[in-house]
């Protein structure tokens, strides 16, 4: 029996997979906080990377620097950008996974994206377009499509999102402060890439 999509998302903020029965090296060492904002209804889906320590706090995703840069490049308010009927943010691990010993966030936890992400996509029917944020959600995305690396990917955007399938895909870099010096080596994806995005989404939010 298939699940409404607001039971998959109460059965997914309850899960602690990555604590009580982690696959990949040892528990977590804080307590999950599952973090999903999505509706059947949703057209624009913002595939990222984890959440970070404000949004562990919060249980709200993007409520850091990260997410005014984000919704800079997206031309959205936070009214329009927090519309869970309107954008589905699915990140590839649900929880904070932690930090280095140099303060940057680790990878997204393993265990998550094959347990919840077939679900939480068909929970989503109505999806048109998916913004790939980072290297983690471009290899699931995009599997063999993917490019050499992130930048090459990224580059690429035009003949990823020219690609015939349903929903499409856009590849971004992630909007962190730590990627301000890979946005002024690369001045195409403001002048080149970001007009694009902002057409996409401007149609998708009508």
């Amino acid at each position: 029996m298939t699940r409404s999509f607001n039971t998959l998302v109460a059965d997914l903020r309850a899960c602690r997979i990555c604590r009580d029965a982690p696959r990949f090296g040892g528990p977590m060492p804080h307590e999950p906080r599952p973090i999903i904002q999505g509706s059947p209804a949703a057209r624009l889906c913002i595939a990222s990377q984890a959440p970070g320590t404000r949004a562990h706090a919060s249980g709200i995703p993007f409520q850091d620097p990260s997410g005014v840069r984000l919704r800079d490049w997206l031309t959205l308010d936070e009214t329009a950008f927090y519309d869970a009927s309107r954008v589905a943010i699915v990140p590839m691990g649900h929880c904070f996974p932690g930090q280095d010993a140099q303060g940057g966030d680790l990878p997204p936890r393993r265990e998550c994206a094959p347990v919840w992400r077939e679900p939480v996509f068909a929970g989503l029917p109505n999806l048109e377009l998916i913004l790939a944020i980072g290297q983690y959600a471009q290899a699931w995305h995009l599997g063999p499509e993917r490019r050499r690396g992130l930048t090459e990917t990224v580059r690429d955007f035009r003949t990823i999102l020219a690609a015939d399938r349903r929903p499409r895909i856009l590849p971004l870099p992630h909007p962190s402060w730590r990627n301000s010096g890979w946005l002024k080596r690369h001045p195409w994806f403001e002048a080149e890439l970001l007009p694009v995005l902002r057409a996409e989404v401007a149609r998708l939010m009508g």
